[in-house]
């Protein structure tokens, strides 16, 4: 159910209230949500809201997720090893290139 926000015309008073997209609007100030001691009942108005944002639940929704298969290997693999060592064998040459 969707949240809508409300301004007291009386008690000016912002409030939010879960109501199905169905319902009427509010007309008059709720008594549980009415500041003054005595419920006042004043004219209430909907106010535009920036409502809320995306919640995505479960995996599946991060930049990391779609990374290449290449990518997620060496990743592993630089996880893996604890230090680099010192004696590692140089990096094979690309076939398509020469020494010239």
């Amino acid at each position: 159910m969707p949240t809508y926000e409300y301004e007291c015309s009386k008690c000016r008073k912002t409030f939010e209230i879960f109501q199905s997209m169905k319902d009427d609007a509010l007309t008059t100030c709720p008594k549980d949500k009415c500041r003054q001691k005595t419920w006042g009942k004043g004219k209430v108005k909907r106010l535009l809201s920036g409502g809320a944002g995306l919640i995505f639940k479960g995996s599946g929704f991060y930049i990391t997720d779609y990374r290449s298969e290449g990518y997620k290997a060496a990743a592993k693999k630089d996880s893996s090893s604890p230090s680099p060592k010192s004696d590692a064998k140089p990096a094979p040459k690309s076939p398509g290139k020469s020494d010239a």
